[in-house]
């Protein structure tokens, strides 16, 4: 049985600049991962941990859970899926679950004293689906909003939510490996494609021979993107 909605503290790893931080990173890891690995992942390709003097990063760790491709044996999932595929339903009731769970990582921030325009959401791969879920559906006053190797289903409950907006919506940085077997490309391109039309203002970049994975370019653009979202004190007085 998945853990309800109101049971679930997720574990989180924690990288918080030593003074005090003026934003928070929530950084959504892929299925059968957890934070911590995530992490490591990303200082492995880059050589580095991703840091910022000002940015609090957060990297939770999703519950375990039965999960459909794998037969259902138990893994660290964001939610459960019919097959990886764009062409099936969304397993809805387990993706709004956690818009709930993850609505109170949101919350912790915002008791913390960051404001909701300083805080970005993003993943990779059903992390990164899960990002767009819980920011256009739910969080639509986020700073941005970024998905590596991800895509979402053709019928996406987060394609009717847009169309009922009218306000400003936050800017979705996309990234994809052109080499890409388990999430075609094409699948991140048409998301990228639908959600502009939907008024999202969005970036896309491809990476030639990569695959399912981090590159350490794709890392370099994320973290100027970070930063142009999420400037330090200095930066935002020099605007």
């Amino acid at each position: 049985m998945a853990p309800t909605a109101a049971s679930v503290r997720l574990p989180r790893c924690i990288v918080a600049p030593a003074g005090g931080h003026s934003a928070s990173l929530i950084f959504l890891h892929g299925s059968g991962d957890t934070g911590q690995g995530l992490r490591k992942w990303i200082k492995q390709v880059s050589h580095q941990d991703l840091a910022f003097q000002h940015i609090k990063i957060i990297y939770p760790t999703a519950p375990s859970r039965p999960y459909t491709p794998m037969k259902g044996a138990m893994s660290n999932v964001w939610f459960d899926r019919f097959k990886i595929s764009d062409d099936c339903p969304e397993h809805l009731e387990s993706i709004d679950e956690m818009c709930q769970v993850l609505t109170d990582l949101i919350n912790d921030e915002l008791k913390s004293g960051i404001k909701k325009n300083r805080i970005l959401i993003g993943g990779f791969s059903m992390g990164g689906c899960m990002a767009m879920h819980l920011a256009y559906r739910n969080h639509q006053d986020v700073a941005g909003v970024f998905a590596l190797s991800s895509f979402l289903n053709k019928t996406s409950a987060v394609y009717p939510a847009l169309q009922k907006t009218d306000g400003t919506l936050p800017e979705l940085f996309q990234c994809h490996g052109t080499a890409d077997e388990l999430v075609l490309h094409s699948w991140g391109e048409e998301t990228n494609l639908k959600l502009k039309s939907l008024g999202v203002s969005t970036k896309f970049y491809s990476f030639p021979d990569v695959y399912h994975e981090l590159s350490k370019t794709e890392l370099e653009k994320l973290k100027l993107w970070i930063l142009k979202k999420l400037p330090g004190e200095m930066e935002r007085q020099n605007e």
